[in-house]
């Protein structure tokens, strides 16, 4: 049986109230991720931060780049409503927003370990580079990656199966679950974020720009499989070009420079 995706159903219907609402958010999301990393300019790994800043950066960080592609799906599903729709939506994205909240533990885990692993050994950061690219590429080819997404793309599926959701916390609820759906769809795509640098702003605006493609446009997952491929070539051209990984390499130009 076909699973019906955004293609199935006109724009302009699918998102008469969501895109509007999640988008402010967004764009909110994306001033404070720029004046913040205008701010902390390029840093390696944990960028000095402690775990709650982190975490907080981190928040902000996904709910820049992942709000819009969710957009979608959130106004599909309120749309099974008959009132309190915004509220709905806005509840919906809260739930979602802290799945990836909660991500950002094993990412400053990652970002740690990343931070203690390269900091004098500029072979172990670029082999760490070509780990990250080529586990990237390689899901994004994988079965597990064509499901999860799959789901993302579904929201007529997930609103039969979790729209029955009882209780005042029924939308968190229900924006959680689509949380964890998106995060095993994308996980290997923040990732890479890792090897460029998580507050590189152009590194955020492309991995942003593939999520939302991949999630609403018709031939997405052709275009996640393509993804893929391009980041297993980057995992080869980082062996001869290892500054691409400016995340991982950025901390040695600033010691052999005397600065931190």
């Amino acid at each position: 049986m076909r699973t019906s995706t955004y293609r199935d159903h006109p724009w302009g219907q699918v998102w008469w109230s969501a895109a509007p609402l999640l988008a402010l958010f967004a764009a909110a999301a994306w001033v404070a991720v720029v004046v913040i990393g205008h701010d902390m300019g390029a840093m390696p790994g944990t960028m000095g931060l402690g775990i709650i800043a982190f975490v907080g950066v981190w928040t902000l960080m996904m709910a820049a780049m992942m709000l819009p592609g969710v957009s979608p799906f959130a106004s599909f599903y309120t749309r099974t409503f008959t009132e309190h729709r915004r509220r709905r939506i806005l509840a919906f994205a809260s739930g979602y927003v802290l799945v990836w909240a909660a991500i950002g533990l094993p990412a400053f885990g990652l970002a740690w370990i990343a931070d203690r692993l390269v900091a004098d050994h500029p072979t172990a950061a670029t082999a760490l580079a070509v780990v990250v690219f080529m586990a990237c590429g390689i899901y994004q080819l994988t079965p597990f990656k064509d499901r999860c997404l799959a789901l993302c793309r579904s929201p007529l599926g997930f609103t039969v199966r979790y729209g029955t959701y009882q209780g005042p916390g029924r939308n968190l609820r229900a924006g959680a679950l689509h949380g964890w759906f998106c995060a095993g769809c994308c996980w290997a795509l923040m990732c890479v974020l890792l090897a460029f640098g998580l507050m590189n702003v152009i590194a955020m605006v492309t991995v942003a720009a593939i999520v939302f493609v991949e999630k609403t446009w018709r031939h997405g997952v052709g275009f996640a499989r393509a993804a893929g491929v391009a980041s297993i070539i980057l995992a080869v051209v980082v062996i001869a070009h290892p500054a691409i990984a400016s995340g991982l390499h950025s901390s040695h130009s600033m010691m052999s420079n005397g600065t931190m």
